[in-house]
C-alpha cells in the first residue's frame, strides 16, 4: 500500500507530500489545477520516460519519492526481491509484519535521470519491474497495459484462479528449456566436434607412441654426447689419468709425498698446519675427480649402431617438438591436455544421445500442462464475458458487447491478432518433422512463459458494430471502465495493489456516478484505489479526500494539495455540484451523499 508520495520541484508543485490511506483515496480539483501531475508523478515511479518541461522553472531537478508498506502476503514482491533485490530484504530483518519499501525517482533539466529502492541507486529497468508490482494505472492514456494480450491473459488466469496450473506449467517450461538449450549448443557445434575429436585423437596417439620421457630424453642426449666424441675422448682421457694417476712422476704421487712432508713438520711447526690441511684437500679431489675419469674411460667406447639407435630416438622427440612448438615437458603436458579434452568430447557425444529421449519427454509434458491449462481458460470464457458484460451495463456501456478469443499462441508478436485455434495441440505435438534447431526455436516462441495460448479482449463499443480488438476500439474512458469492470469480477482474487484510475467518469453522467463509485469502493476492500474524479457521488464515498488547487503569489503559479474533511469537503463536493458551493442547495446534496 502507497503511504505517502513525496514530490518536489515538478512543473507547478514547489515541493508538497502526500499521506494515502487504505481502501479508496479521491482527487478531485478544477481542470488545469495539476491533478494530472500525481498520476504523472506516479508514472515516473513506474519508469515512464518523463516529458520535456517537467522540472519547476529555475530548478536544476525533480523529485518523486513513494513509501509503501506491505505485510507478510504479498508474496508477489518479496518473490522478485529476493531474485533481484535480496539487500533490500536485509533491511526489514528485526521488523514488524510490516514492511517499508521506499521507490524513488530523479530527473535533471537535461533530461537525465536516476532511480532508487531503499535510497539505493538501482537501474530503471529495476525500477520499472519493481514498481510494476505495486501499482497500476488505468485512464487516459494509449499505454494501458488493458489492452497488451499478455496483461489479458494474466487477468483471465487470476479470474480463473489458475496458479497453480501455471505453476506446473512453467516448471515444465524450465525443465524443457534447459534440455533444449543443452542440445542446440551439442547440436550446433556437434560438427566441428567431430572434426576437432579426430585431430585431438591423432594427436594424442602420435605423442603417446612415441612414449615421451623428459628423463629419457636427458639421458639419451648425454650419452649421444658420449659416443659421438669417444675416440678423441679415449685418447685423452688416457693421457689424463697417465698424468694423474699412473706414471711414476704423476701428479697425485708428488701431491701425496709434499703432504707427506709437511705432516712431519707440522707437529713442530704450527704455521704449516694450514697449507697442510689445504694440500690434504687438494689430493682428496685429485683422487675423486681421477676416479671419475677413470670410470668415464672405462665406459668410453665407440658404438655406432647404438649411436644410431640413440639418434633416431631423439630425432623422433625433435620432430614432435617442432611439430607442436614445445619442449619435451611441453609434449607430456599436452597429451594429458589432449586426453581430458577427448573424455569432455566422447561425454558430450553421449550426452547428444541421451538428451534426445529426455528432451522430448519434457516437451511432451510441457504440451501436456499447456494444453490443460488451454482448457481450463476455455471454460472461463464464458463465464467472465457475462460477468464483465453484467458491469459493463451498470457503468453506462450497456449497448456495448464484450467477449474474448482464445488461440495458439505461435510468437512473440503481440500485435497480430489472435485466430482461433491458429494451431491445434495435436498439431503442436507434430512440429518434429521440421529439422531439430528449428522445431526448437518455433516451439521456444509457442511455449510462452504463461502457457502456449494467447487471449484477446473484444469490444463492440456501439450497437451495429463488429467485435474488434480492445486496442483498436476502446477510447480511453471505455477501457478504463472496461478495467474497472474486470477489476470489479477480479477484486477477490487480485488483491494488494495499489490501483489508480485517472478519471475513470470520463464521459460518465451524474446518473451512473453512483454505480462507478460503488465498483470502485467493491475493489477498495480488497486494494488500495486512488481516483481522480469530477463525480460527486464518486468522492463521497472515499475514505480520503484530497483536492488540487492552484494559486498564484509574487507572479509565480503553484498547485497546492490538500486533505479535506469537514465542512470543506462538504463545499468541495458542493462546488462540484453545482459550481459553486454558495447554494444551500447544493451543500445539502453533498452532505447527503456522505452520509449515504
Amino acid at each position: 500500500m502507497l503511504v505517502e508520495l513525496s514530490i518536489r520541484k515538478m512543473a507547478l508543485i514547489e515541493e508538497c507530500t502526500l499521506s494515502f490511506g487504505s481502501g479508496l483515496n479521491v482527487i478531485t480539483g478544477e481542470t488545469g489545477a495539476g491533478k494530472s501531475l500525481l498520476v504523472g508523478a506516479l508514472e515516473l515511479l513506474l519508469g515512464q520516460r518523463p516529458r520535456p518541461g517537467l522540472v519547476r522553472a529555475g530548478s536544476r531537478q525533480l523529485s518523486v519519492e513513494g513509501r509503501f508498506v506491505l505485510d507478510d502476503r504479498d508474496e508477489r514482491v518479496r518473490k522478485w526481491l529476493e531474485k533481484h533485490l535480496p539487500e533490500v530484504l536485509g533491511d526489514w530483518e528485526g521488523e514488524s509484519e510490516e514492511r517499508e519499501l521506499v521507490i524513488g525517482r530523479s530527473v535533471g533539466d537535461d533530461g537525465k535521470s536516476r532511480a532508487y529502492v531503499n535510497h539505493r541507486p538501482v537501474t530503471l529497468r529495476t525500477l520499472r519491474e519493481l514498481a510494476a508490482r505495486l501499482i497500476e494505472i488505468h485512464g487516459q492514456n494509449d499505454h494501458q497495459r488493458l489492452l497488451e494480450p499478455s496483461e489479458q491473459l494474466r487477468l483471465v488466469d487470476i479470474f480463473g484462479k489458475l496458479e497453480a496450473d501455471l505453476a506446473e506449467y512453467r516448471a515444465a517450461r524450465e525443465r524443457w528449456l534447459e534440455l533444449g538449450e543443452q542440445l542446440a549448443r551439442l547440436r550446433s557445434a556437434e560438427s566441428d566436434r567431430r572434426d576437432r575429436l579426430d585431430l585431438a585423437s591423432f594427436q594424442c596417439a602420435e605423442i603417446d607412441a612415441a612414449g615421451v620421457d623428459v628423463a629419457e630424453r636427458a639421458e639419451l642426449v648425454a650419452e649421444r654426447d658420449l659416443l659421438r666424441h669417444a675416440d678423441a675422448l679415449r685418447g685423452a682421457l688416457g693421457g689424463l689419468l697417465e698424468e694423474l694417476s699412473d706414471s711414476d712422476e704423476a701428479l697425485l704421487t708428488r701431491l701425496t709425498r709434499a703432504q707427506r712432508v709437511l705432516e712431519a713438520h707440522a707437529r713442530a711447526v704450527s704455521a704449516l698446519d694450514a697449507p697442510r690441511g689445504e694440500l690434504e684437500l687438494a689430493v682428496v679431489h685429485a683422487e675423486e675427480a681421477t676416479r671419475a675419469l677413470r670410470t668415464i674411460a672405462q665406459r668410453v667406447e665407440g658404438d655406432p649402431a647404438r649411436l644410431e639407435l640413440i639418434e633416431a630416438r631423439l630425432a623422433e622427440f625433435e620432430r614432435l617438438e617442432r611439430k607442436y612448438r614445445t619442449d619435451a615437458a611441453g609434449l607430456v603436458a599436452l597429451a594429458q591436455s589432449l586426453r581430458k579434452e577427448l573424455e569432455e568430447m566422447q561425454r558430450d557425444e553421449r550426452s547428444l544421445v541421451d538428451l534426445g529421449p529426455e528432451s522430448m519427454a519434457a516437451r511432451a509434458s510441457v504440451l501436456e500442462r499447456g494444453a490443460k491449462l488451454r482448457r481450463k481458460r476455455k471454460a472461463l470464457g464464458t463465464k467472465l464475458k457475462r460477468a464483465v458484460q453484467k458491469i459493463l451495463g451498470e457503468l453506462g456501456l450497456e449497448h456495448a458487447q464484450f467477449d474474448l478469443r482464445l488461440g495458439q499462441r505461435v510468437s512473440d508478436d503481440d500485435s497480430a491478432p489472435v485466430a482461433d485455434d491458429a494451431v491445434s495441440d495435436e498439431g503442436a505435438a507434430h512440429a518434429d518433422s521440421q529439422p531439430a534447431q528449428q522445431s526448437f526455436e518455433a516451439d521456444r516462441a509457442r511455449f510462452g512463459e504463461r502457457g502456449m495460448d494467447r487471449i484477446e479482449f473484444l469490444l463492440a463499443a456501439n450497437p451495429g458494430e463488429g467485435l474488434a480488438r480492445l486496442r483498436e476500439v476502446a477510447s480511453g474512458g471505455e477501457s478504463a471502465r472496461i478495467m474497472l469492470a474486470l477489476r470489479s469480477v477480479l477484486c477477490g482474487a487480485d488483491r494488494d495493489r495499489t490501483l489508480v484510475f485517472d478519471e475513470i467518469d470520463a464521459g460518465v453522467g451524474g446518473r451512473l456516478g453512483p454505480a462507478v463509485g460503488a465498483h470502485l469502493r467493491r475493489i477498495a476492500e480488497q486494494n488500495q484505489v486512488l481516483c481522480v474524479t469530477h463525480l460527486p457521488a464518486i468522492a463521497a464515498l472515499a475514505a480520503k479526500h484530497l483536492r488540487v488547487s492552484k494559486s498564484v503569489q509574487a507572479g509565480r503559479t503553484s498547485t497546492r494539495i490538500e486533505e479535506l474533511s469537514g465542512d470543506p469537503r462538504v463545499e468541495e463536493i458542493a462546488d462540484m455540484i453545482a459550481g459553486g458551493s454558495a447554494h444551500e442547495t447544493a451543500r445539502a446534496e453533498a452532505r447527503r451523499l456522505l452520509k449515504s
